[in-house]
This record gives C-alpha cells, structure tokens and sequence, in this order.
C-alpha cells in the first residue's frame, strides 16, 4: 500500500535518477576529474591554474530544460576540447568511454575561466515526462522533482568520501524574462567563489560572503518534510 501511494504521488522518481545519476555515473568520473584537468594544465602552461576550480561543475535547472549544445544557449560559453576520457568494461558494453568537455566562460570584464561543465542528464528525463501524457507528470510535478533531485544529489555526494572536491552542483532558476549571458555569469559566479576559497586558504583570510544563488537551504524551505520518499521498511533500510 504504501509502495502504491508513493508511486502515484511519484515521490520515488527523483530519488532514484539522482541514485542512479551518482551510481552509474558521477561515481565513475569525480574521482578522475583532477587527474584529467592536473593533465590538461601540465600541456597547456600558458592558462592559468586554479586547482579549486578541477572539478566537474554540474549544471541543475529547475525547470529541467538544458540544451545539447551550451554554446547555443549562452555565445558567452565557448568549447575548448574534450579532456582524457575514460574507458571502461560496464554492464557488458566494452569499452565504454566517459569524458568531458572543457569550455572557456567569458566574464563581463572579457575575462577568460575555463571549466568542465556540463548539465545533470537526468534533468532530460524530467523534462521528457512532463511533456509525456503517458507519464501524466505536470510541469509543477516536474519542479517538485527538480528541487528534490537536487537535494538528494547533494546528499548523497557529501557522504561520498571518494567524491569529495571533485564537483561543484550549480542549482539555478532561469529568469522570467530571457536573458542572453545568464548561463555564464551564473557559472561565473561559482569559479569566482572557487577561486576566493584558493586564495583564502592559501592567505589564511575570511571566507567570502555569503552566496546569492541557489543552494540547498532555500530549497529546504521550498519542500515540505512530506514530500520526501519514505522507505518501504519500518527498520529504515
């Protein structure tokens, strides 16, 4: 009965595409991330290097509409090369390749950041249902979902030791009226945060203020208790 009353409110189908996003993916490619951009710096000397920024920034609109090609959705974000994939033997496909694209983000000053971006691919799915009548999923479902992919997401990538620094989780509401550089100054705005929390550890100096986007806190306050998945077994697991 209560596995019948979770389906219907689809409490289930966020949980399980941010399991699923961290299992079958992110699990595979964070802890190689450093490697592949410590790789990258070694053969391009001549940009510069700020370590906090070597991970993979993950793009999560909540309205789950992403695009293929990032540089169609913001002319600020450009594509720079692909860093050393991965190849793997993964549920009988051999060979499997996993990789990432780097871009260069220009700043309102025509300032240069370079970045592994790319946006949370179960968004796609979302997004997909919500347009689907055999999912019967309505666009304020599909948000619902959105906020608490996210913060699973966050969740189970802070408990996981192996990938740990490796990620940056880049959780945005687009504007109402279309704004052509949102995109960039948005992932702009969290390199810069990178780049402070480098030069403070190295300086020793306070933290930078507090940050205006998004983050799990106000998406506690968007998401009553009740909209979590509850588990199917009274001893919790």
């Amino acid at each position: 009965e209560m596995s019948e009353m979770s389906e219907r409110s689809k409490q289930n189908v966020a949980h399980g595409l941010a399991w699923s996003f961290y299992v079958g993916y992110l699990k595979i490619v964070l802890p190689r991330v450093k490697k592949t951009m410590e790789e990258f710096s070694r053969a391009n000397p001549n940009l510069p290097a700020c370590r906090k920024t070597w991970k993979l920034h993950i793009l999560i609109p909540l309205s789950c509409d992403t695009y293929d090609d990032l540089e169609k959705a913001d002319s600020n974000i450009q594509y720079v090369t692909e860093l050393t994939e991965t190849t793997l033997a993964r549920a009988g496909i051999k060979k499997r390749v996993y990789k990432h694209s780097l871009y260069a983000i220009t700043d309102e000053e025509n300032q240069l950041w370079h970045c592994a971006v790319e946006y949370a691919t179960p968004l796609q799915t979302l997004y997909a249902m919500s347009q689907d009548e055999c999912a019967a999923f309505s666009r304020e479902e599909r948000l619902e979902q959105a906020k608490l992919f996210y913060r699973t997401l966050e969740e189970i990538l802070r408990g996981s030791k192996e990938c740990a620094d490796t990620y940056r989780l880049i959780a945005y509401e687009e504007p109402e009226e279309a704004e052509s550089h949102f995109l960039s100054r948005e992932i702009v705005w969290h390199l810069r945060q990178e780049h402070h929390e480098e030069i403070s550890v190295q300086e020793q100096s306070h933290p930078p203020s507090p940050s205006t986007a998004l983050d799990s806190a106000e998406l506690n306050l968007q998401i009553s208790v009740s909209d979590l998945p509850q588990p199917l077994r009274t001893d919790g697991f």
